[in-house]
């Protein structure tokens, strides 16, 4: 790839870099927010050096050596030896270029590298959903020794990651009748028309993401990405406080809500609107 294309990339990813990260919320689809003072650093050098290589002064031509020309040895070539010169010359040259191919030229598979730079300008790649989310590896559930109590607040209102411990492991069964509310997006479960109320967790980024779902049951499954507060009642089966149990709830209602803006972590659930 020619300097100035190689130039022209960098700068174009350096502001795409800063672009998502100074002006928009876009990066959180990708990254964790921590990431954000490194993603405005990578932006700015990458700037610095497609501002450096565009100041560079072009590399300067080795002199032609020909009739009357000095040599490297400080001498004059003997006239006599003009067209033997000319010959050793060519063929240096054309050793340069084996097969008689100018390689000098952009491949063109290297054009695609604009291609993710652009879009971070004009249009950045959609978010992580329930495509994602059917396909994802679960998260782990974190052991727990003990719970505190639940508020009195009614419906109280948890994180997936939060009912979903309480469920397998709260040997108190504190859930077993007390309505909650959650919050996050909808995944189709299947054919038989289930879904789940779903979030996708980043540990780093979207590379490393993994999920949390919940299963609803007693209402027919909304749109897929549909960003929903769900208050209900836990579904029995299993048996509460044990690994046996399911993570699943008896759906009372369901209102729609905005996304928000982190939306790749488990926060507690948003008001609904």
């Amino acid at each position: 790839m020619r300097r100035p294309v190689q130039t022209l990339l960098l700068a174009l990813t350096g502001t795409g870099l800063l672009h998502v990260a100074l002006f928009t919320d876009l990066y959180l689809r990708y990254v964790k927010a921590g990431l954000r003072p490194p993603l405005i650093a990578s932006g700015v050098v990458l700037l610095l050096l497609a501002l450096a290589a565009a100041t560079r002064g072009g590399v300067r031509p080795a002199p032609h050596i020909g009739p009357g020309t000095p040599s490297g040895h400080g001498h004059e070539q003997p006239c006599g030896d003009d067209s033997d010169h000319a010959h050793e010359h060519e063929r240096l040259r054309e050793a340069d270029q084996p097969h008689g191919h100018d390689h000098t030229g952009t491949p063109r598979i290297a054009w695609l590298l604009f291609l993710p730079a652009l879009s971070l300008l004009v249009h950045a790649p959609p978010a992580l959903g329930a495509y994602t989310a059917a396909r994802a590896n679960t998260k782990p559930v974190a052991v727990h020794k003990g719970f505190a109590a639940l508020p009195a607040a009614s419906p109280v209102p948890l994180t997936l990651t939060g009912f979903t411990e309480r469920v397998q492991q709260d040997r108190s069964r504190a859930v077993a009748g007390r309505a909650v509310r959650l919050t996050g997006f909808v995944t189709p479960a299947g054919e038989d028309g289930g879904w789940y109320l779903t979030r996708i967790i980043f540990s780093c980024c979207a590379a490393d993401s993994q999920t949390v779902k919940v299963r609803m049951y007693g209402r027919q499954a909304p749109p897929a990405d549909t960003w929903l507060a769900v208050t209900g009642t836990w579904h029995p089966r299993g048996t509460l406080g044990t690994r046996t149990a399911e993570a699943a709830l008896d759906v009372r209602d369901a209102r729609p809500v905005a996304q928000p803006v982190n939306a790749f972590t488990d926060d507690l659930p948003l008001t609904p609107s």
